[in-house]
């Protein structure tokens, strides 16, 4: 058998330079996060698979890497059956999608050891059976701030300060925090009499309306079995003109607290961070846990967004059975780093990098003791043999920010 050098479809190796932005890319966020309170935890990779089929996560219940039951629960003679059954009987657990349905199992499970409200940090991948593309991957890593036991909206007008926050320290300028909330747009379907148990799907096809547009949109909904004359109201409501945010909502009267509530929002972040915060009805976030504000973060010529996050106050009451407000914010960390490599960002000034090369045994000790002085004074340092192709060598360390010495 040949072994496969390269990663498996949707995954990648990363090198050294990737790493080193990544690192500082996140050494930043948890610089700016720790600022606003919030605090670092992690949760298993490996989550019940009841958990992540609880229709909660939308579309994403369709990718799960499914994981078989072991040892015992899955003796070998039973594969045949496992093949010609119900492949999900064999089945109890399964690669975590995301992080919120991880935090809201692990604050069930750990809160009388919390603060109240809680203000958790998670960084950590998560796994999609998706199809790969361009800033798109099996394998990828997300970093979620939640704020849990918050009902009023300082949660999400924290929330949003904080990530602008960090955006604005990477440089960030031209982007834009589009938001919407799960009850208008239950309130614009309800107003064109969709079913109320047919809502989540016509929202699961809203939510594609950047994708294939309004008229895949239309198409799908009436491949459901949804009138055309209903299709087509709704889809006008939609994307009519969203000026006002107050008239616009009057057209399905929509009551005034939900309005209110939105227009604190926007107006608290653009006052404290000068952030560019728009309502935009055609939002939706995948998720089917939203209950209340959802926002999204756009930049400027790109097709897809780098971040998003939203109310979810019913999520934790399924684990715990009590209820628990909650919001959280995503940043798209993946998508994220590739847009930086794009535009060329280059790390700020880092500790001082040296190279000390030697060619013979007598020198060594010299060296060590000099690398060991200067790692000392904080700086970054390699000790080297000088191989045979000396001039290949001192272009790859000086290509890596070292300076060359030579002993």
């Amino acid at each position: 058998m040949d072994f496969i050098k390269t990663p498996t479809k949707g995954m990648r190796d990363l090198l050294p330079n990737d790493m080193e932005l990544r690192e500082y890319v996140l050494s930043l966020m948890n610089d700016v996060y720790q600022k606003f309170g919030f605090e670092l935890i992690q949760t298993p990779v490996v989550e019940h698979i009841e958990n992540l089929t609880s229709k909660q996560g939308g579309e994403n219940e369709k990718l799960i890497f499914k994981i078989l039951k072991r040892g015992e629960k899955l003796k070998q003679g039973n594969v045949i059956d496992v093949i010609n059954e119900d492949f999900d009987t064999f089945v109890d657990s399964g690669l975590r999608y995301d992080l919120t349905v991880p935090l809201a199992r692990f604050y069930a499970n750990n809160n009388s050891s919390l603060a109240t409200p809680f203000r958790a940090f998670q960084k950590g991948n998560v796994y999609r059976a998706e199809r790969s593309q361009k800033g798109r991957f099996r394998e990828f890593m997300q970093c979620d701030l939640d704020i849990l036991g918050e009902k009023t909206n300082l949660a999400e007008i924290e929330l949003i300060c904080a990530v602008t926050e960090f955006l604005k320290a990477l440089h960030f300028e031209n982007f834009t925090i589009r938001l919407n909330d799960r009850r208008i747009l239950m309130k614009m379907a309800e107003y064109v009499k969709f079913p109320l148990k047919d809502i989540d799907s016509v929202l699961i096809s809203l939510d594609k309306l950047d994708k294939i547009g309004k008229d895949g949109v239309k198409e799908e909904l009436l491949s459901l079995g949804f009138l055309e004359s209903q299709i087509d109201e709704y889809l006008q409501l939609v994307m009519q003109d969203t000026s006002s945010l107050e008239e616009y909502c009057k057209t399905f009267h929509m009551e005034e607290d939900v309005v209110n509530n939105l227009k604190e929002i926007m107006l608290a972040t653009q006052n404290i961070t000068s952030a560019h915060l728009v309502f935009d009805p055609t939002l939706v976030r995948g998720m089917g846990y939203y209950t209340g504000p959802i926002f999204e973060i756009s930049v400027e010529d790109l097709p897809f967004a780098i971040g998003g996050g939203g109310r979810y106050d019913h999520m934790i009451e399924k684990f715990a059975h009590f209820s628990v407000p909650a919001c959280g914010f995503s940043v798209g960390f993946e998508r994220l780093l590739l847009l930086l490599e794009e535009r060329g960002f280059t790390i700020p000034k880092k500790d001082e990098k040296v190279a000390y090369i030697f060619s013979s045994d007598e020198k060594k000790n010299e060296v060590l003791k000099i690398a060991n002085q200067e790692r000392e004074k904080n700086k970054i340092v390699k000790v080297l043999y000088r191989s045979k192709n000396f001039k290949f060598q001192k272009e790859s360390l000086e290509k890596e920010g070292y300076q060359v010495l030579e002993y």
